[in-house]
C-alpha cells in the first residue's frame, strides 16, 4: 500500500493567496485518498492575513491557526495533518518542516536574521528547509535567487510551475547532490494537477518525514484532480 502526502499548500485563512477554507483542504484531500498533508501557510515575512503590528506571541498564535482548524476538520476524515511554514525572503521561498509552534514562540529573534542565518539556524536546530520552486518567475521577483548551500532539499516538483521551471530545480539539485521533494502549492479550485511525495509506511510525525527527506527517501507523483475542491 502506498502512503500519499502533500508537502504544501495554504489555507485562506492565514495565507492571503489562498481560496481554501480549513474544511475545503481537509475534504479535499480526504476525497483524493490522502494519508495526510502538510499546512505550510506562508509565514510573517511573507503573503499572510496576519497582523504585523500585533506582538509575537498573538502572531504566532494567529499563524499556527490555520494548520490548528485543518488539524481539527481531519480528525473524522482519517487524515493526517502536520505543520510546516512558507518562509519568505522577497519573493524567494523556503518550506520549513520538523518545527513546531513552541519553538517559533521560543525564538522571536528569527525576524532579525539574514536569510541564511535563520535557514542555518532552523537546519541547526533540527529542522527541514527545502527551497521551494526555485526558478519560479512572477512580477514581484526582481530576479531569481538560489541557495543550494543554505538548505536541505529542493522542491523540483511543484505542480503550479511550469516543466521548465522544474526541470531547472531538478537539474539544480542533482547538481548539488541536494534531495528532491514535490509539493502542489495549492491556491486556487482552479488548480486541477496535484503533486506530493509517496512512501511505503505512514509517515508517524513531521520529525519522521525530516528524516526520510534527508536520507533521501521517498517517491515523488503527480495526480489529476477532477472534483470541484
Amino acid at each position: 500500500m502506498a502512503y500519499r502526502y502533500e508537502t504544501h499548500l495554504h489555507t485562506s485563512l492565514v495565507s492571503a493567496c489562498s481560496c481554501f477554507t480549513p474544511r475545503e483542504i481537509a475534504e479535499k484531500y480526504a476525497r483524493l485518498g490522502y494519508a495526510g498533508i502538510f499546512v505550510t501557510d506562508h509565514f510573517l515575512n511573507g503573503n499572510t492575513t496576519v497582523p504585523r503590528t500585533f506582538g509575537w506571541e498573538a502572531r504566532i498564535d494567529l499563524f499556527c491557526a490555520g494548520y490548528r482548524a485543518v488539524k481539527q476538520e481531519a480528525k473524522e476524515l482519517g487524515l493526517s495533518v502536520f505543520f510546516g511554514l512558507e518562509y519568505s525572503y522577497k519573493g524567494t521561498d523556503f518550506l520549513v518542516y520538523g518545527l513546531d509552534a513552541e519553538w517559533l514562540l521560543a525564538h522571536p529573534e528569527i525576524m532579525d536574521m539574514t536569510l541564511r542565518e535563520f535557514c542555518a539556524f532552523a537546519r541547526n536546530e533540527g529542522g527541514l528547509v527545502v527551497q521551494a520552486h526555485p526558478y519560479r518567475e512572477a512580477d514581484y521577483i526582481d530576479h531569481i535567487r538560489l541557495f543550494p548551500s543554505d538548505v536541505d532539499g529542493i522542491e523540483t516538483m511543484n505542480a503550479c510551475r511550469t516543466a521548465r521551471e522544474n526541470f531547472l530545480a531538478e537539474t539544480l539539485a542533482k547538481a548539488y547532490g541536494l534531495s528532491q521533494t514535490a509539493g502542489t502549492d495549492i491556491h486556487t479550485r482552479a488548480q486541477k494537477t496535484l503533486a506530493g511525495m509517496e512512501y511505503e509506511k505512514e509517515l508517524p510525525s513531521e520529525r519522521e518525514y525530516v528524516r526520510r527527506v534527508k536520507c533521501g527517501e521517498g517517491k515523488i507523483f503527480t495526480l489529476a484532480d477532477g472534483g470541484e475542491i
